[in-house]
């Protein structure tokens, strides 16, 4: 299966973005402290610790999405509740980034943040067709979606139990 190696993937390219976005604007930080800098009167100090502090703040965002996979990548399942919504949101900033990249930085950029958009995506949906699957073939009614006599449950033609019989459609 390609969950976890995905998953393992996904969560080494989030701590990488994380280490790098957060060393990138304190960096940035550094070089409008360093030469005192300025945009349209804005105090220097400022733009160098909000700098700083964004970098730092969107780092450890890109990490604890990293975590989420690496959690995911370790238990084999899929994440749910805050890690689902995080990975999500990851996926968001990766196509919001690639598009902004598209016009300033160019090609490549784009398509290095839709390649990472789409590993988070196949992450998701890779565990919700496991989830699919299994909630399908299991009902919660105990029967093992099996009649008494150990054939398939009888009146759904075998499907789920939640989903009523087919009925005719003749007027």
């Amino acid at each position: 299966m390609v969950r976890r190696p995905v998953a393992w993937i996904v969560a080494v390219i989030l701590f990488v973005e994380a280490f790098g976005v957060a060393a990138l604007n304190w960096l940035l930080g550094t070089v409008v402290d360093n030469q005192q800098m300025s945009l349209a009167g804005l105090d220097p100090d400022m733009m160098s610790v909000s700098s700083k502090i964004g970098g730092l703040v969107f780092g450890a965002y890109f990490a604890l999405c990293g975590v989420v996979a690496l959690l995911v990548a370790l238990r084999d399942r899929s994440p749910a509740g805050l890690g689902r919504i995080l990975l999500i949101s990851v996926a968001v900033v990766h196509a919001l980034l690639g598009a902004f990249a598209w016009g300033l930085v160019g090609w490549t950029a784009f398509l290095t943040m839709v390649v990472v958009m789409a590993l988070v995506v196949l992450l998701l949906m890779t565990y919700d067709r496991q989830n699919g699957t299994a909630a399908s073939q299991s009902p919660e009614d105990g029967t093992g979606g099996t009649g008494e006599s150990g054939s398939p449950a009888k009146g759904n033609g075998g499907g789920s139990p939640l989903t009523p019989p087919p009925t005719p459609s003749t007027p």
